[in-house]
């Protein structure tokens, strides 16, 4: 059953899609996958929210997400009224019942629109693949994320590996950086994290914050390709709204570019349009996940 843990800093759910004259949100919610930590989600979007405020002329307020699932609920509910997710959280928001609409999806800087799921080792430790690691501990990032929990879980069933079974411990960290620094403090031996390539990763932006050294960790598996993050807004938004939504977010590159460059740590290109066919695929990688828990409870 998903988490009905509310947003942090959210005190009880928001009126759905509360509406002012015209029909018009009186204001916006946009809220955040946790795949940082709070203070870092909060640093990186608050610019952006201010900046939407200014573009369409509605005040739109952050909300970041105590996990995956709370923005699944916020947006199932219509107190969330867009959002960035990851690709299986967003797929699980479609499956659950919930009435939105992917609009534009992130671009690497090489115009690609896919990443990878990697297991992260220390180096100074002698693992040098998955089959090393047994009676190990893993570290994962939440069950509704994409990189940090089904790619893997996927990856693993096709090697023959039970993670319950194989590792010692399987641990859910609750954010990508937070399953890094289990890794860096021997919490577990292997954790799971999103790559783009050798020049963008969680890894490489920790690095840059400060709070490890990318090469005291390296990579023992890489996944197949997988399709990028999506915004997407609940479908019951005013046509009105959409448009002033998806404008002011295509036109902040050029009329913002420090604050898109601060969003991005400068390693994406523009957003680009998308729509719910492009996630189909991550249904069925999420319905196959779920049937491998149920065979194995």
């Amino acid at each position: 059953m998903l988490s009905r843990r509310l947003l942090l800093s959210a005190p009880a759910l928001l009126p759905a899609v509360t509406l002012a004259q015209g029909g018009r949100p009186a204001e916006l919610v946009f809220a955040v996958v946790p795949a940082e930590n709070a203070a870092g989600v909060t640093e990186r979007y608050n610019p952006f929210v201010e900046y939407m405020s200014r573009a369409i002329g509605t005040r739109v307020t952050l909300r970041v997400a105590s996990d995956y699932a709370a923005v699944i609920e916020g947006q199932r509910s219509g107190s969330i009224h867009f959002a960035f997710y990851g690709p299986s959280a967003f797929a699980r928001a479609l499956m659950t019942g919930a009435q939105v609409e992917a609009f534009l999806i992130e671009v690497n800087e090489d115009g690609s629109k896919g990443y990878y799921s990697v297991f992260y080792v220390r180096r100074d430790t002698p693992f040098q693949s998955v089959q090393d690691l047994r009676g190990k501990n893993l570290g994962l990032v939440d069950p509704n994320s994409t990189s940090g929990n089904n790619v893997p879980r996927f990856a693993l069933s096709r090697m023959g590996i039970n993670p319950e079974q194989f590792f010692g411990r399987v641990v859910y960290a609750g954010s990508h950086e937070n399953a890094v620094i289990a890794l860096q403090q021997g919490t577990v031996d292997v954790a799971a994290n999103w790559w783009n390539d050798e020049r963008e990763s969680n890894l490489m932006r920790m690095e840059r914050k400060g709070m490890v050294r990318a090469a005291d960790f390296r990579i023992v598996f890489r996944s197949e390709q997988i399709v990028n993050s999506p915004m997407a807004w609940l479908a019951a938004l005013p046509a009105e709204t959409k448009a002033a939504i998806r404008g002011a977010m295509l036109a902040l590159p050029q009329r913002e570019p420090a604050l898109f460059q601060r969003m991005t740590d400068g390693k994406q290109r523009p957003w680009e349009p998308v729509d719910n066919a492009a996630y189909q695929p991550i249904v069925e990688l999420n319905r196959f996940v779920d049937n491998l828990r149920r065979q194995r409870s």
